[in-house]
C-alpha cells in the first residue's frame, strides 16, 4: 500500500481501484506514514502557515430540506435569524481587528438575500478591507449572480458537492435538488475566475467506498482550489437523527490523500473535526490541512447556526477563541499566518 502513497506523492493520479485499494487497506502504520508524506507536502507549498478565515454565518434561513442538516426548511424547531449588512460589517471590523485577512460569508440558502443585496455587502467590505479576501458560501445561484457577486469583489466561493455519486445524492437531498446541478454551479464558478472550494461528508448516511472513490476522481477532475471535508455529524431534529456519526480516522486519511493529490490545495481542519475530537483540528493540521475557520459570528446567533449537533466554539468570544487555537497551532510546531492565504496558484500572480 505504501507504493500507492509513493505514487500519489509523485503526483500521480490513482486509478479508481487504487483509490478503493489503499481505503480499503488503510491502518495505523499505512496512516501515519501517509501524514508524514501528506506534512513534506504541504510544507513544500506552504511552510509552517496556518490560514485563518474569519466565519460568518449571516443567515439560518434556508429553503432546501436536506435531510443531514438542522437548517433545513422543515426543521420548525430552528430558531431562524439573518443578520443586517450593519452587523455582518460590525463582525468584518472586530476581525480585522484580530488579524483576519479573509471573511467567510455562509449562510443557507436565503432568498431575502437577493443578488442585490449580496452585491452590497461584498462591495461593501471590499471597499472598508481592500487587502482581504471575501468568501462566499450561499448555495447555488444562476451563472448571472456568481458573475454579479464576483464582479462585486468576491473572490472565493465554497460550494461542497456533498457526493461525486448521483444515487448517493439522492439519498441525501430531496428531489427538487441535483448533483447535476451542484457540478454545473461549481464549474460556473471555476469558468468565472473564483477560487473555488468543493467537499464533501466523511461517513454520512449510505456512503459506501466506492462513493469516497467517486468523490476524490471528481475532487481530481474539477482541481479546486480548496476542498472542505468533514465528518458527518448527525443533527437531533433531522430524518437522519439515528444514523451514525463519521469517523475522526477516515476523515485524517482522506485529508491526508487529498493533500497529494492537489499539493496546493487550501484545505481546511474543519470545526466537524474538532467537534468528534478534542484534538481534531491539530490532528487534522498534522494529516495535511492548512486552514482554520474560527467563527466571528455574533455570540447571541451562534447557538442557532447549527448544521449538526454539539457544534464545539459556540460561546467564546472570537478572541479568545483565536488566542486559544493560537496556543493549540503553536504546540504542535505550526503558526497562525495573518495573510489572505491564497492558493499559491493566485498568490504567485499577486
Amino acid at each position: 500500500m505504501k507504493s500507492l502513497i509513493d505514487k500519489l506523492y509523485k503526483t500521480t493520479a490513482l486509478t479508481a481501484d487504487e483509490y478503493k485499494e489503499l481505503l480499503d487497506n488503510r491502518n495505523p502504520e499505512l496512516s501515519e506514514y501517509l501524514f508524514e508524506k501528506a506534512r513534506e507536502v504541504r510544507i513544500e507549498n506552504y511552510g509552517y502557515d496556518v490560514y485563518i478565515r474569519g466565519l460568518i454565518e449571516f443567515t439560518n434561513y434556508c429553503k432546501n430540506d436536506c435531510y443531514y442538516c438542522g437548517i433545513r426548511r422543515s426543521n420548525k424547531n430552528a430558531e431562524r435569524y439573518r443578520l443586517t449588512k450593519d452587523q455582518i460589517l460590525e463582525c468584518c471590523s472586530m476581525g480585522y481587528d484580530l488579524g483576519f485577512r479573509t471573511f467567510v460569508l455562509q449562510g443557507g440558502e436565503d432568498g431575502y438575500f437577493t443578488d442585490e443585496k449580496i452585491v452590497d455587502i461584498v462591495s461593501s467590505i471590499k471597499r472598508k478591507y481592500p487587502d482581504c479576501a471575501v468568501t462566499l458560501s450561499i448555495g447555488e445561484r444562476s451563472y448571472e449572480s456568481y458573475k454579479a457577486f464576483f464582479d462585486a469583489g468576491a473572490d472565493r466561493y465554497l460550494l461542497r458537492h456533498e457526493t461525486a455519486n448521483a444515487e448517493h445524492y439522492g439519498k441525501l437531498h430531496p428531489k427538487s435538488m441535483s448533483l447535476e446541478n451542484r457540478k454545473q454551479c461549481l464549474y460556473y464558478l471555476k469558468d468565472i475566475g473564483y477560487q473555488v472550494g468543493c467537499g464533501f461528508m466523511v461517513g454520512s448516511p449510505f456512503q459506501t467506498t466506492d462513493c469516497l472513490v467517486e468523490d476524490l476522481l471528481f475532487i481530481n477532475e474539477l482541481n479546486p482550489h480548496m476542498v472542505g471535508i468533514g465528518p458527518y455529524i448527525p443533527h437531533h431534529d433531522t430524518p437522519f437523527a439515528g444514523e451514525k456519526a463519521g469517523t475522526l480516522e477516515l476523515t485524517l486519511f482522506l485529508l491526508g490523500i487529498i493533500r497529494l493529490m492537489l499539493p496546493q490545495v487550501l484545505l481546511p481542519a474543519t470545526t466537524a473535526l474538532g467537534t468528534i475530537h478534542p484534538k481534531g483540528r491539530e490532528l487534522g493540521i498534522l494529516a495535511g490541512a492548512n486552514v482554520v475557520m474560527p467563527n466571528l459570528s455574533p455570540k447571541s446567533v451562534r447557538n442557532k447556526y447549527l448544521l449538526y449537533d454539539n457544534k464545539i466554539c459556540t460561546g467564546d468570544e472570537a478572541a479568545e477563541c483565536l488566542r486559544c487555537l493560537q496556543k493549540r497551532i503553536e504546540s504542535i510546531g505550526y503558526r497562525i499566518s495573518a495573510s489572505r492565504g491564497d492558493h499559491k496558484s493566485i498568490a504567485l500572480k499577486q
